[in-house]
């Protein structure tokens, strides 16, 4: 993050967990709150602003209107509101933090980033690509499609008035820690042109290089935003995540490649999501979440 802009951190909570089949993601911004997340910001100097979560639809009230994009319409005003806040709070200066939620957040954050300073680039750290489309989910659940929706590959059914389509720009997405595709998202990932570093790529040039190199392709004009999903990590470390994946980045490996990212200056908004306290022990994940984020917001170790 650039020097003028390092201060102000916005907390924006997005209770939303219609995107998934699994329930008590809802609760991972609380959690994350409740593991000192503003506290720990502070010490780092930064000022704190919480903005508490927007509103969401819960399934129990909700209708279904289509399996091949579950609650699509709800998630899409969720995130219409997300969009709304990463406005106001960027093109003010202020550092987005959105707190997930499951992952189909990331479409109200591009989203709003890409109304507020055109398209950009994005680190994506999860254990799956998030590029499946409503004809190549085997599930159907919107957890699934957010960045094949914000690089416009979708289909109209993700498109808003809210953002513009497509948010980011293929050649500067970059994903990190991918274990585990669908054989439609290896597909839209080779045509997309989208770089992907899997962990077996990672285990091979180690953790430091691939996230160098996922900064050289992510840098750019618009913005540069960096979205983290727990289940990057590997289970014995952060356990309360609904798609847990074996073999995963360690403990060492996920701070080595946020304090990076803080040291690259390059990204001036993060999101964290699908921290599911229901699944967790003794909020563990939800404590880690916390500490990964204040690496990627400068925290060093001396």
């Amino acid at each position: 993050m650039s020097s003028d802009r390092k201060r102000e951190v916005a907390i924006i909570g997005a209770a939303l967990d219609l995107g998934q089949g699994r329930r008590g993601v809802d609760m991972g911004p609380s959690a994350m709150r409740y593991a000192g997340l503003e506290e720990r910001l502070t010490t780092l100097g930064y000022q704190v602003r919480d903005h508490g979560n927007v509103e969401t639809a819960v399934p129990e009230a909700t209708a279904l209107r289509d399996q091949r994009a579950r609650f699509l319409p709800e998630i899409k005003e969720t995130c219409a509101r997300i969009a709304a806040k990463v406005v106001e709070e960027s093109s003010g200066g202020a550092i987005p933090l959105v707190l997930g939620g499951d992952h189909s957040v990331a479409l109200g954050t591009l989203g709003g980033l890409a109304s507020a300073h055109g398209p950009g680039g994005v680190l994506w750290i999860d254990a799956h690509p998030d590029i499946n489309t409503p004809d190549t989910s085997p599930s159907g659940n919107v957890h699934g499609m957010p960045l094949a929706a914000a690089l416009g590959l979708a289909g109209p059914e993700f498109e808003s008035d809210a953002w513009p389509l497509p948010a980011v720009d293929p050649r500067r997405v970059a994903l990190l820690g991918i274990r585990q595709l669908d054989e439609g998202e290896r597909r839209l990932l080779r045509d997309a042109g989208v770089r992907a570093f899997s962990m077996s790529e990672i285990d091979r040039i180690g953790v430091e290089r691939a996230t160098r190199e996922a900064l050289d392709l992510v840098a750019g004009p618009g913005f540069v935003h960096l979205s983290l999903d727990l289940d990057a990590l590997d289970p014995e470390i952060a356990p309360g995540v609904g798609t847990p994946v074996r073999g995963g980045l360690t403990y060492r490996e996920a701070h080595l490649a946020l304090e990076l990212i803080a040291e690259s200056q390059l990204v001036g908004s993060l999101e964290v999501v699908e921290v599911n306290p229901i699944l967790d022990r003794e909020n563990t994940t939800a404590t880690t979440a916390v500490e990964l984020v204040a690496s990627a917001l400068g925290k060093t170790i001396i």
